[in-house]
């Protein structure tokens, strides 16, 4: 009655947090606001994201995550703390057990960085649990049999693939380039096309509204406002879902590639699974119009996106947090060769 299960999406875009009981409870932007002159916390989540590029001197907005891995400990170790506090609403003197979700390909060093900032974030009892893992239960893939599956999870930072049988993964590739790669892509060409400067989150609007990985009908365009790079005036310009395909095309061939190289290390009675059931994709890359038709193409896979695809990570971290869940012969422990 004294602990408090907490399972932890660590994302570089979006954090989420689910107690235990309770389901998500937290799904906020992994933005941190602080004060340089005293180094206090301003604002953490979504009030922070609102304050990036708007910001005095005096304050800096910052995404402590880069790339799935930490960038800025005692920022990340701020954030943890002020989820975890809304996590403990009633329960201020609860014990904290949390799981956190960590990319596949992180080095030890890495995944250290993430035990030790959640034991100063107030955290007891901490495990940890890789990625494609924790989205291959929250999709609700049938990992616990002896058959293949193979997940795609494309987040802010890292694009996970991997292929998982009987409870733990056969083969797997961390690829550092997903949707904030995408945003950057975007940012470059309106600049060299238009001679336009815009920000991160005016890229990962275009993306949303306007952008695909394959043509589709009725496409757009969207008017888009930015700092003029020839006279440094603020300026308008328009941009159509055909420009934004091409600026992002690299990007999503990456990631395509780093799919078809993990089909080809997958032993031969897996891949013959993985023909039957295809590949699920998960995170907020898998939202991007017509990309699960492109990988279908490229790979000749049958490819769906889960049903819930922003929070299954996180989903799957709930599912560990239950007892007799079946992972403890399976999972990924990292985190207890740190005690």
């Amino acid at each position: 009655m004294f602990t408090r299960d907490i399972g932890v999406d660590l994302g570089t875009a979006n954090t989420l947090v689910c107690v235990r009981g309770k389901g998500v409870i937290t799904r906020e932007p992994s933005v941190v606001a602080y004060d340089v002159r005293n180094e206090a916390v301003r604002a953490v989540g979504t009030e922070a994201k609102e304050m990036i590029g708007r910001t005095p001197g005096s304050i800096v907005a910052v995404r402590p995550l880069k790339d799935g891995v930490i960038a800025d400990f005692d920022v990340t170790a701020a954030m943890l703390k002020r989820f975890i506090r809304q996590a403990l609403k009633g329960f201020p003197f609860s014990r904290v057990r949390m799981v956190i979700c960590i990319p596949a390909g992180v080095t030890e060093v890495e995944s250290r960085a993430v035990y030790d900032a959640a034991k100063q974030a107030g955290a007891t009892d901490i495990d940890l649990i890789e990625e494609p893992m924790a989205a291959a239960v929250g999709a609700g893939l049938p990992i616990w049999d002896a058959s293949g599956c193979m997940i795609v999870d494309i987040g802010g930072g890292t694009s996970e693939v991997a292929v998982i049988s009987l409870g733990d993964i056969v083969t797997a590739q961390s690829l550092r380039v997903a949707g904030d790669d995408l945003d950057e892509a975007i940012i470059n060409y309106v600049r060299k096309k238009h001679n336009l400067l815009i920000g991160e989150r005016t890229a990962e609007h275009i993306k949303i509204q306007i952008g695909s990985a394959k043509p589709y009908e009725n496409e757009t365009s969207l008017e888009i406002k930015g700092r003029n790079l020839v006279d440094g005036l603020p300026k308008n310009v328009i941009i159509t879902s055909e420009e934004v395909r091409d600026a992002m095309t690299d990007t999503i061939y990456q990631i395509i590639d780093t799919i078809r190289t993990t089909l080809e290390k997958t032993p031969p009675e897996l891949a013959a699974d993985i023909i039957d059931k295809g590949i699920t994709l998960t995170g907020g890359g898998a939202l991007l119009r017509g990309f699960a038709e492109l990988i279908a193409e490229e790979t000749g896979m049958p490819v769906t996106v889960a049903a819930n695809p922003l929070d299954c990570v996180v989903l799957g971290t709930a599912k560990r947090l239950e007892p007799n869940n079946g992972f403890d012969n399976y999972v990924f422990r990292r985190g207890r060769r740190f005690r």
